[in-house]
C-alpha cells in the first residue's frame, strides 16, 4: 500500500516501537560488545536514550511532525547516554532540523531528513570511524535519498533505509579490522537498524501486537539507572552561614495566566533574578521559562514569574533547615558509630570546599568516591564502566555545584561525548578533562588548583594524563580470540591502556603478569585499587607478587568497591 505522508500519529507510533524494540534486544546489543568483558553497554545506553526521547515525545501534543521531532531531539540531548547514545541523538538532531515546521512529512522530507541527521552525526564526532554506527547511518540515508528520487511512497523510502542499514551492518566488520577478527558487528549500528527496523515496521502495518508501551516502572528505572542518583557531599557548614537561604525553582508558562504585564525578554527577566540570590539558572524556549535560584526572597521569585506567564510549577527548599537535618543525622550516626566507622563517615562526606572551580568525577564504589574526594573533587556523579550517566546527569551535577566553573573527570572514553555534550547545554563554562581510566582520573587530580584559572587547570590536568598507565583485570564473559590470545569464559584478562596483554585462569596472576608488561626502566609507583571479586588478602598477594619484580618500587593499596573489575592497577 503506498503511503504519501508521515503524520503525528504515524511518527509518535514510530519511536515507541523504536524504544520498545531497543529494550527487547538491550542484552543482544550488549553481547556484540568487542572485548568479551562484562560491561558492555551500548544496548542499555541507547534503549535509557530513546526511552527519555519517547518520554518527551508522548508528552508532545502537537499535531505537527516537526514539532515531535524536536521533542524526540530535546529527550535524546538529555538523556543520552554512552557514546552510542550521543551519537543516535545526533542523528535526530539532525533529522529535527530538517523536519523543522514541518505538519507532516513526505518522503523526500523523510529522506532528507535522514540525510540531516547523517551530516550532523558525523559533525559531532571529531575523528569519524568507518565501520560503525556512523557508517549505517550514512548508507541507510543515501539510499533512502536515492529512491525518493524515483517515488513520493514514504513506505518505500523507508524499506530503502532500513534495507541497506542491514547491508551497512553486515559491512561493518571488513571495515573496522577488530570486528572481523572477534567475529561481531558494530553493536551501536545494530542498535541504530533496530530503530530503523521499528520504523520500517510501523509504516508497513508489522506492529508486535504485545510490544505495548514501553514505560519502565519507577524500580526499573532505579535499577537500571543506579548510577544517575548522585552524590552529593555535604560539609559541616553552619546553617548560619549559608547566605541565601532558600532553593527557589518555577517554570513559567510564558503569556499565560491573569497577571501577564510584560513581553519575555530573557536578559530584563535574567537580570532582575541575579540581584535576588546566586546560583541562578534560567533556560527557556518559545513557550516556558525554568528558573532555578537561591535566595533569601522565594516571593519576589514567584511574583516576578507572573509578571510574564502564570506558574505551572514551584518548589522551595528551606536550606538552613536541611543542613540542620544533615547535621542532626551525623550527630546520631557518630554516637553509635565504631572509631572506624566515624573516620570512614566523616571522610565520605566531608565536601571540598567549592571556590571558584568545582571538579565533577564519575565514579562507581564508594572507596574510589573517597579517594577522589580526598583529592579535591567535590562532586561524584555515579557510574562509569556498567552504567554511563546520561547528558541530563552531568548537566545537573554541574549545576548543583553552585560553582563559576567546572571541569569533568569522564574516567571512561564511553562517557567523552555525553560529557563534552554536557559542556555545550552547562550555564557556567565547563572543560572536559579527558581521562579514560580511573587512573588517569586520579593521577589528573594531581594537577589540580583551586587558585588557577579553568585554562590553567585544564591544560595542567589533560599533561597529567599521559604520565600514568591503566591496568584493569576482570573475567572473560565469553569465548573469544581476540589481541593474539584465545580466551575462555571465566578466564582472567589484564588489559594496559585498552589492549589485552594477559589471559589467566585466576585474578592475581593475571594483576602480577600485567603489570610485569607495563613496568618500564622510568617507572617507580604503583597503585593497586582493588573491588568486587576480590579482597584485601588478594591486594596484598598483587603486591608481593609486583615486589618481587622490581623491589625498589612504591606499591600502593586501596579499597576501590568498583564493580566488573577485582584490580585497577595504575604504573607511573
Amino acid at each position: 500500500m503506498k503511503v504519501t505522508e508521515i503524520t503525528n500519529t504515524e511518527f509518535t507510533a514510530m519511536v515507541q516501537a523504536a524504544s520498545n524494540k531497543l529494550n527487547k534486544n538491550t542484552d543482544f546489543i550488549n553481547s556484540l560488545n568487542v572485548f568479551p568483558v562484562p560491561d558492555g553497554d551500548t544496548g542499555t545506553n541507547m534503549s535509557l536514550s530513546l526511552a527519555s526521547g519517547y518520554k518527551y515525545v508522548n508528552k508532545d501534543v502537537s499535531n505537527k511532525v516537526g514539532d515531535l521531532c524536536a521533542s524526540l531531539a530535546k529527550g535524546l540531548l538529555m538523556g543520552a547516554r554512552g557514546n552510542s547514545g550521543v551519537i543516535l541523538s545526533q542523528i535526530f538532531r539532525g533529522f529535527s532540523k530538517s523536519t523543522e515546521n514541518k505538519t507532516t512529512l513526505s518522503a523526500q522530507d523523510l529522506a532528507d531528513a535522514f540525510v540531516s541527521g547523517t551530516e550532523t552525526a558525523y559533525k559531532s564526532v571529531m575523528k569519524p570511524t568507518e565501520g560503525t554506527i556512523l557508517t549505517v547511518i550514512r548508507m541507510a540515508a543515501q539510499a533512502g535519498k536515492k529512491t525518493a528520487a524515483m517515488t513520493n511512497d514514504v513506505v518505500a523510502v523507508m524499506d530503502a533505509v532500513y534495507e541497506n542499514s542491514k547491508t551497512a551492518l553486515k559491512k561493518t566488520p571488513d571495515l573496522l579490522p577488530v570486528l572481523k577478527q572477534v567475529g561481531v558487528v558494530d553493536s551501536g549500528g545494530q542498535g541504530l537498524m533496530f530503530v530503523l527496523e521499528a520504523f520500517d515496521d510501523v509504516l508497513n502495518g508489522r506492529v508486535d501486537d504485545e510490544s505495548g508501551e514501553y514505560q519502565p516502572t519507577d524500580a526499573e528505572m532505579t535499577e537500571m539507572i543506579d548510577a544517575a542518583h548522585h552524590q552529593s557531599v555535604q560539609s559541616k557548614l553552619d546553617p548560619d552561614d549559608i547566605v541565601y537561604g532558600y532553593c527557589t525553582q518555577i517554570m513559567v508558562r510564558l503569556g499565560k495566566g491573569k497577571e501577564v504585564d510584560r513581553q519575555f525578554d530573557y536578559q530584563t527577566f535574567y537580570d532582575y533574578l541575579a540581584k535576588l540570590g546566586d546560583s541562578l539558572l534560567v533556560v527557556n524556549d518559545d513557550e516556558i521559562v525554568k528558573v532555578h535560584v537561591h535566595t533569601e526572597h522565594p516571593g519576589k521569585v514567584l511574583a516576578w514569574g507572573q509578571e510574564f506567564g502564570d506558574l505551572a510549577t514551584v518548589k522551595v527548599d528551606n536550606m538552613r533547615l536541611q543542613q540542620e537535618t544533615i547535621i542532626e543525622n551525623d550527630d546520631a550516626d557518630k554516637q553509635t558509630a565504631s572509631p572506624i566507622q566515624k573516620a570512614e563517615s566523616l571522610e565520605a562526606k566531608a565536601d571540598q570546599p567549592v571556590s571558584d572551580t568545582a571538579v565533577i568525577a564519575i565514579s562507581s564504589g564508594n572507596g574510589l568516591n573517597k579517594l577522589f574526594k580526598s583529592l579535591g573533587v567535590n562532586y561524584i556523579v555515579s557510574g562509569g564502566q556498567t552504567m554511563n550517566p546520561s547528558t541530563a546527569d552531568i548537566v545537573n551535577a554541574i549545576q548543583k555545584t553552585g560553582a563559576k566553573r567546572a571541569l569533568v573527570l569522564p574516567n571512561n572514553k564511553n562517557i567523552f561525548l555525553a560529557a563534552e555534550q554536557a559542556a555545550q547545554v552547562a550555564e557556567i563554562p565547563t572543560e572536559i578533562v579527558h581521562s579514560k581510566t580511573i587512573s588517569q582520573g586520579i593521577t589528573a587530580m594531581l594537577g589540580f588548583n583551586p587558585d588557577n584559572s579553568l585554562d590553567e587547570n585544564h591544560q595542567a590536568m589533560e599533561d597529567n594524563l599521559s604520565t600514568v598507565k591503566s591496568g584493569q583485570v576482570t573475567h572473560a564473559i565469553r569465548d573469544t580470540n581476540i589481541d593474539g590470545f584465545e580466551i575462555k569464559k571465566g578466564q582472567y584478562m589484564g588489559i594496559a591502556d585498552g589492549k589485552i596483554v594477559v589471559v589467566e585462569d585466576k585474578a592475581v596472576p593475571a594483576a602480577i603478569s600485567m603489570v610485569g608488561k607495563m613496568l618500564d626502566e622510568d617507572s617507580e609507583a604503583i597503585t593497586i585499587i582493588w573491588g568486587d571479586g576480590a579482597n584485601e588478602k588478594l591486594a596484598d598477594q598483587v603486591q608481593a607478587g609486583i615486589l618481587k619484580l622490581d623491589d625498589e618500587l612504591e606499591v600502593e593499596v586501596h579499597e576501590g568497591d568498583q564493580p566488573v573489575y577485582p584490580f585497577l592497577i595504575s604504573v607511573e
